[in-house]
């Protein structure tokens, strides 16, 4: 219980020198039974701006009650997102026409994410993306993490956060609406040292943007490295690949890897190769170039740990536009190689490889184990904090 509470002063003295919006009220959710604290917001501004969120029973895991939330703004736009692995199983937002698709791939229902998934719409960590032969040294001491992908570690390991069950809570404010989902990470977990709490809220507002919002605090030293993995296809899941889509990413240069997707350091420079996507160019254009497809780390400009716009995405036929802005150094830009056509997603769709995009904010792939990378390393006393935003529009 000390540490607990330990968590919650650490945040609260952190935030309050940054001034930082998150309530108090909110962080506390993490261990509300330790501490004794009612984390549910005011409800006053319930249907405010015509914002509504309903709460649902999505099924049972680990003897568990799931819940899915579903959030409308006063455009339209619906996003749903269980607490199960903090996934977004549904986007809806409106073509040219004013016609709403879901442009997220997922399931309907909660049994076929209890199955397995390639990350649909989860949160991962506490490591997003790989580190090379599962293993770290830190302060001098060795650390193994699990092993789930080839020879390396991948997501945070066999049960990373894509898997649990989180803590969560509604948000009502004048400008936005959200879910608040907490976890505590507890020290050896998947091989990681120190005890993690995590707090991420999602909120949508009626600039039909999906904000995500991750902070942490341990009481060790450890690597962080959140991220969300939606899979994209602006023309709607399942309706066919994302070849066409039109891509921008602000990078100049993005790291190079082995044939086990780890970096060997270097980082290229984007001009003259395939991962050229300084302005609009179709995904598909130098895709046969990439061996596999692309599922590689781009260094994005001008990081200063501010949030600015680092991707546009466009699709020509229902002519949605997707802007991601973050406040991260990278982002990994994957192509949907590995599916293959045996995920049969909402609506009995089939997914089938190049179906759909992921564009995970992120700091980069092995840092760890890449010391003239950014470091990835928390420190008990600080706290981890990563902004990224989804922007919805047409042209």
């Amino acid at each position: 219980m000390y540490f607990y509470c330990l968590i919650l002063s650490i945040i609260y003295k952190t935030f309050i020198i940054m001034k930082n919006t998150i309530t108090l009220i909110i962080i506390f959710a993490i261990t509300s039974t330790a501490c004794n604290f009612d984390s549910e917001k005011n409800d006053q501004n319930k249907n405010i701006n015509k914002m509504t969120i309903e709460k649902e029973v999505f099924g049972n895991a680990d003897g568990k009650e799931v819940f899915l939330y579903t959030l409308k703004n006063k455009n339209g736009m619906t996003v749903k997102i269980t607490n199960y692995g903090g996934i977004v199983t549904s986007l809806l937002v409106p073509d040219k026409n004013g016609k709403f698709d879901d442009v997220v791939l997922g399931f309907d229902n909660l049994d076929d994410y209890l199955e397995g998934h390639p990350y649909f719409g989860a949160i991962v960590g506490r490591y997003g993306n790989r580190i090379a032969n599962g293993k770290f040294t830190l302060n001098g001491e060795e650390y193994n993490l699990a092993i789930n992908n080839g020879p390396n570690h991948l997501h945070g390991g066999v049960i990373g956060f894509d898997k649990v069950i989180w803590s969560a809570g509604e948000i009502k404010e004048n400008n936005f609406i959200g879910l608040r989902i907490s976890h505590l990470s507890k020290d050896g977990d998947e091989g990681y040292p120190g005890n993690l709490g995590i707090v991420i809220i999602y909120s949508l507002t009626n600039n039909n943007e999906l904000k995500i919002e991750y902070n942490a605090v341990t009481d060790k030293a450890t690597p962080v490295n959140l991220t969300h993995h939606s899979y994209f296809n602006l023309a709607g899941a399942g309706n066919g690949d994302i070849l066409n889509h039109e891509l921008m990413i602000d990078a100049n240069r993005y790291t190079v890897v082995n044939s086990d997707l780890i970096p060997t350091g270097e980082l290229k420079n984007v001009t003259g190769t395939p991962f050229h996507f300084t302005s609009l160019k179709r995904i598909g254009k130098d895709i046969s170039d990439v061996e596999g497809g692309y599922d590689h780390n781009f260094v994005l400009n001008n990081f200063t740990g501010e949030i600015r716009k680092v991707v546009e995405v466009f699709e020509p036929v229902s002519e949605r536009k997707m802007e991601v802005f973050t406040s991260e150094p990278g982002i990994q830009f994957y192509t949907g190689n590995f599916l293959d056509g045996t995920e049969i997603g909402k609506n009995n769709k089939i997914y089938k490889k190049h179906y759909g995009f992921c564009l995970e904010t992120q700091h980069f792939p092995d840092s760890p184990n890449q010391p003239d990378f950014p470091s990835t390393i928390l420190h008990p006393g600080e706290t981890y904090s990563h902004k990224t935003t989804y922007k919805f529009s047409v042209k």
